[in-house]
């Protein structure tokens, strides 16, 4: 398996400006191409690190999440990561490890590794090994429900975690599903969906949820809206609420991305 992660860099002058980038009312594309050195950014109470911002709320289009991709040189790390106590988080390590502690448990993770931090809890994450570490970082406030418990902290790996397939597409479309969805403690999940060569989503989906889908291996024609966009490795797709959307897998390799969704709460009047 392979999880890719922003290039970084800066394309030479040969390079054509025209992209595939788009922002639109109800989705956006940012392809890996646009995740460049000069869009970084850097966050206070860290050491060594950058990030690229690929989601945060925006009023009128997705509104409960930032989704952000971070890179921490040898040493690099903090011990004051999160400034929000009533924000969740997942990290998914892309390459590279990290030494993650969640109140005083140490986890040490790699390649695939996925941690779900629940609001209101100390945690520090380092990066001790000699290479440079990169983790996607999932962020959303935490709606407390009446009567629901705070889910747990947990760390596993996407090798750990058997995929569901799907019912009838004859194991061609499958999702590592971290979080229980039957568990309403939870209020928002962040999924890997595999797709193998040729599957597909049936259908145009149009639902409630908001959605972060950054692509970790793979091709696929994406249908947004009313739009086919071909997507691969570090592109990501941000999609508001009802936007109506379908993949068809291409290549000859699995298509698969981390899919961020929020879910099991009441809608605000």
């Amino acid at each position: 398996m392979s999880y890719a992660f922003p290039p970084g860099g800066l394309p030479d002058q040969s390079v054509n400006p025209e992209g595939a980038a788009v922002f639109t009312p109800a989705y956006a594309v940012l392809p890996a191409i646009t995740q460049r050195d000069i869009v970084t950014s850097y966050l206070p109470g860290w050491r060594d690190m950058r990030m690229w911002v690929l989601a945060r709320p925006l009023s009128g289009f997705a509104e409960t999440f930032s989704q952000y991709a971070v890179e921490l040189l040898p040493g690099g790390g903090s011990d004051t990561p999160e400034e929000e106590a009533e924000a969740q988080s997942v990290i998914f390590v892309a390459r590279g490890g990290l030494t993650l502690n969640i109140d005083g448990h140490r986890h040490e993770m790699g390649e695939g590794g996925y941690a779900y931090i629940p609001p209101d809890t100390v945690w520090t994450i380092w990066n001790d090994t000699d290479a440079v570490a990169q983790f996607h970082w999932i962020r959303k406030r935490y709606q407390q429900a009446e009567g629901i418990e705070m889910p747990q902290a947990f760390v596993t790996s996407d090798k750990e975690v058997a995929p569901v397939v799907m019912p009838d597409c004859e194991g061609v479309w499958a999702t590592t599903r971290f979080a229980d969805p039957a568990d309403l403690r939870h209020d928002m999940h962040v999924n890997i969906v595999t797709f193998q060569p040729g599957g597909r989503i049936p259908f145009a989906e149009t639902h409630v949820m908001e959605h972060g889908l950054y692509v970790l291996e793979g091709t696929a024609e994406y249908l947004l809206n009313r739009d086919w966009v071909s997507v691969g490795p570090g592109d990501f797709m941000w999609l508001r609420a009802f936007c109506p959307q379908a993949c068809i897998a291409t290549g000859e390799g699995p298509f698969r991305y981390l899919l961020y969704k929020d879910v099991n709460r009441h809608m605000p009047l």
